[in-house]
């Protein structure tokens, strides 16, 4: 999904105002957001203004990552390496930011099972490039660990959204069966396990989430799904207070090249 940079330039915050405009869309309208959430409920659904309370920090996150993207001239051979990660994001950044504006259209129509199509595709495109083709972050470059912050916290809240939009499209007023609950252990476990702090992190916010939006529903299963995020975030420290996960032998991180750059620029 390589792009040039001067069309990464424009191509990530176009797709950050069409977000944002969706959002502002979502909250202002009649219905908004939240009132077809609170229509319908399932055995996935969190408390809804801990999705709030995580994208406006994400968001600002959002924003420096954009302007230092902006920033960034290729033509240094000092400052290429990091634009590259950068530029290397914005294909997937772009799809999920259009994603989430579309769900938004589609969520407040009530359209819950085509909501979940465009929430089905931004989560697996944001946990794809986390999994498969983000560098692990060094922390003596800005650049990388604002790429690592902003792609590992649309995965990690992705794997929310897909657990809630997906309940509610096909299970509507349904109670967690014991599989439901046997996977949703076993699934954040594995993925805690893998996970270094920022992603192991939204892992856990997402459980807590879960669970205090469960309290008013299932307060068995909401006492799990608590259990569960204090398991988790046992795992995540564990993991990575044995094994540092950030500049490491195996960081992945390279110093720049300096080679040909016109034909990008």
């Amino acid at each position: 999904m390589g792009i040039s940079y001067s069309t990464a330039k424009w191509m990530a915050p176009t797709s950050f105002l069409i977000d944002f405009a969706a959002q502002q869309y979502g909250m202002l309208s009649k219905p908004n957001m939240k009132d077809i959430h609170d229509r319908n409920l399932s055995f996935f659904s969190p408390q809804p203004f801990f999705i709030a309370g995580f994208f406006f920090p994400q968001q600002l996150f959002q924003l420096a990552w954009l302007y230092r993207l902006y920033k960034l001239d290729p033509k240094k051979p000092g400052e290429r390496g990091e634009l590259d990660q950068m530029v290397d994001f914005v294909p997937y950044y772009s799809v999920g930011n259009l994603c989430i504006a579309t769900w938004m259209v589609f969520w407040n129509s009530e359209r819950l099972d085509i909501s979940n199509i465009f929430v089905i595709i931004n989560s697996v495109s944001q946990l794809y490039y986390v999994v498969a083709k983000l560098p692990a972050m060094n922390t003596n470059s800005t650049s990388s660990i604002l790429t690592n912050i902003v792609s590992k916290t649309f995965a990690g809240i992705g794997v929310l959204d897909l657990l809630h939009n997906g309940s509610v499209a096909f299970a509507k007023d349904q109670p967690a069966t014991t599989m439901v609950k046997a996977l949703t252990g076993v699934g954040f476990g594995l993925a805690s396990a893998a996970s270094d702090w920022i992603f192991g992190g939204c892992l856990v916010y997402d459980l807590v989430a879960l669970a205090v939006g469960q309290s008013a529903l299932d307060s068995g299963w909401s006492k799990t799904l608590g259990a569960y995020a204090v398991g988790s975030a046992a795992i995540v420290a564990a993991k990575n207070l044995a094994r540092p996960p950030y500049n490491g032998p195996n960081s992945g991180y390279t110093k720049t090249a300096t080679d040909d750059v016109q034909d990008r620029v």
